[in-house]
Formats: C-alpha cells, structure tokens, sequence
C-alpha cells in the first residue's frame, strides 16, 4: 500500500468521524451537558481527530496537487542527483491528477525533451522511478556507440571530454567521462564509461518492443504515441527504457526540480551536506 492510499484512507476516516461529530454527536454531547448542567471536556477521540483532521487534508492536498517529496535511492542519475538526495517534484506541470488513481483531470503541459521526470516503473506502477526525458512522442531516438541521436541530429556534448570522474555505487568505486549535454534548453552534466559495452545487456519483454532495434552498437527506438523514451545521467548505470521500454502518459508523476536535502546515512557530520541544497538543474 503506497502514501497517497494511506493518506487517502486516513482522510477519508478522520473526515467522516469529524464531519458526523460536528453535525450530530456535538449537538447530542451539548444537550446531555446542559440537561445534566455539567461542563466536561470533549471526549479524547474528538481532541485527537479535531486535531488530526485539518493537517492530514492539508498535507494531502499539498502531496496531491501540488509538490512531492522524494529521496534518491540509486545513482542512476549521477552527476545530476546522487544516493541520498531529497527531491521535490512539481506536480502540477503536467496536469492535474486525481490522486491514488493518478488520472488527469486538467491538461496543464506536456513534458520537454530534458526534463528530469518522476513516474510510475512501467513493468510495476508500485514503484517510482526518476529519469530524464530523451524521446518525445514520435521522435526516433539512437543510442549507439555511446552517443546520442535525437530525429537524426546528434547530441552534442562539451569539448572537455577528458574530464574523469569517479563515484561509489553500491560500495564499488567506478570511473567515467563527465561530459555536458544539451537536451531541448536543459544543459546538463552525463557520466559516459567508454570502458563499458554500447550494446544493451539482456533487456526486458515490454509492450511495444517492436519499435526498437537492439544490435551491438546500441538501440534505434521510434516513441510510441501517449509515451515518452527515458533515460539516466548516469548513462552505463542506469536502468531505463533501452531495458524496459517507453513510459505512458498514465504514469507521470511529476517534474523534479529542487534537492532541498541531502544525507546518505542522517549521522553528522560526514551523512549530511548542506552544499547539495539547491544544487539540481
């Protein structure tokens, strides 16, 4: 059972109990007080739910329709995010949502090619996935020898790419080129291993698999209508739709757009890094 349906049942019980309170058991608790001439404090489960109530509605409408928190738990989207780091997701630029459900109700915008997006894992919607937005409806996108081709327009990188970087993932240390990258108007930092194979290793049975073309140089993949083609910053460590396919629309989540907390492990001072809020773009 996943938050929203937590918080959408717990809204729902506290609601009815308060809403029944204060349109009869009030009313009833009033007269038996004023017949017996007694003042006595409300009862203890009227305190709790009066109490309860109010910041359980706010906080659904706030996660529901408005922003979300997140933590990062891979380091799929390295440089951009790392292990550790306390997004938030906008969840209004997409459209509005109805809640548990996540069905649109209100068109507001569509993602862009660049846009760092939270969704629902398409081989199972318990789990929330973050990747950044490669392929638009109807765009064909190529990934092969480790380079990025958009619609038959090569992505190009910045000339700094000498530039080495290393990162612990999963307790191993590992060594990649840092490179920019430009998708759309989003700039942004990718690792790209050139020690590490182009092709896809042992990708996954998904629907609409027929539009992509896997060989040993990498994958060609025309996006399906209502869908999107993701992928990781973290190009040879994440696991995204050169694996397991293309996102649905029903699936969005949200945009994320701002680390306001990192801690890897919560112990200062070596868990925390203040430095990282307000890093992500």
């Amino acid at each position: 059972m996943d938050l929203a349906l937590i918080l959408f049942v717990l809204l729902i019980f506290t609601g009815a109990f308060w809403l029944a309170d204060k349109l009869v058991f009030a009313k009833t608790r009033a007269a038996q007080r004023a017949a017996q001439g007694i003042d006595e404090p409300e009862p203890w489960w009227v305190e709790w739910i009066a109490s309860f109530f109010p910041v359980i509605l706010v906080v659904f409408v706030l996660r529901s329709f408005i922003v979300e928190p997140f933590r990062i738990p891979s380091g799929s989207m390295l440089p951009t995010l790392e292990v550790g780091d306390f997004i938030l997701v906008n969840k209004y630029t997409y459209g509005i949502r109805l809640p548990v459900i996540n069905k649109k109700i209100i068109e507001m915008g569509k993602p862009e090619r660049g846009d760092v997006m939270v969704f629902k894992y398409p081989l199972d919607p318990s789990m929330d996935y973050i990747k950044r937005v490669v392929g638009l409806p109807g765009d064909v996108v190529e990934y092969h020898n480790k380079r990025l081709r958009i619609n038959g327009e090569d992505i190009q990188l910045s000339p700094y790419q000498a530039e080495q970087a290393d990162y612990l993932l999963k307790d191993r240390m590992y060594f990649a080129k840092r490179l920019s990258e430009k998708l759309g108007t989003a700039q942004h930092d990718i690792l790209n291993d050139p020690d590490a194979p182009a092709y896809v290793r042992d990708p996954k049975v998904f629907p609409m698999q027929e539009n992509c073309i896997y060989n040993g140089d990498g994958i060609t993949c025309k996006v399906p209508a209502g869908h999107y083609f993701m992928m990781g910053d973290n190009r040879d460590g994440s696991s995204d739709s050169r694996y397991w396919g293309f996102v649905p629309e029903e699936n969005i989540v949200g945009k994320a757009f701002f680390i306001w907390f990192h801690a890897q492990n919560l112990i200062p001072p070596s868990g925390i890094e203040p430095g990282r809020i307000g890093s992500f773009k």
